[in-house]
């Protein structure tokens, strides 16, 4: 029986987990309560659906969850460009996620095609 932990966008979902909260931590004081707490929240919700819509055991429900995610994906995409607008994290440190984001975004609509 396959389990979700072998997805690979499970697993890239987690690997972005990791790096928000590596960015975030050096975060503004004023700042832990809000975006960065909203770009976790975000970034959690990534692999977060793709393991429930899994865990349903229905088609439909899985695109579903997968759809969720990959909105996530987009939102934190969104509070990633505006963290480094406000100079939270460099071009560098955006650039890494969002490359993580673009193949998880991909790696969703390819895993609902098929």
């Amino acid at each position: 029986m396959k389990k979700f932990k072998n997805l690979k966008i499970w697993n890239e979902g987690i690997e972005i987990v990791t790096n928000v909260y590596a960015l975030t931590a050096g975060y503004p004081e004023h700042e832990k309560s809000g975006l960065a707490s909203q770009m976790q929240r975000s970034a959690v919700s990534i692999p977060s659906n793709i393991a429930e819509g899994y865990g349903r055991n229905s088609d439909p429900d899985f695109r579903r969850f997968l759809n969720i995610s990959r909105g996530s994906s987009y939102e934190l995409e969104t509070q990633l460009i505006i963290s480094q607008k406000l100079g939270y994290i460099s071009t560098k440190q955006l650039e890494i996620v969002l490359t993580l984001l673009d193949n998880i975004q991909g790696g969703i609509t390819n895993f609902q095609k098929n």
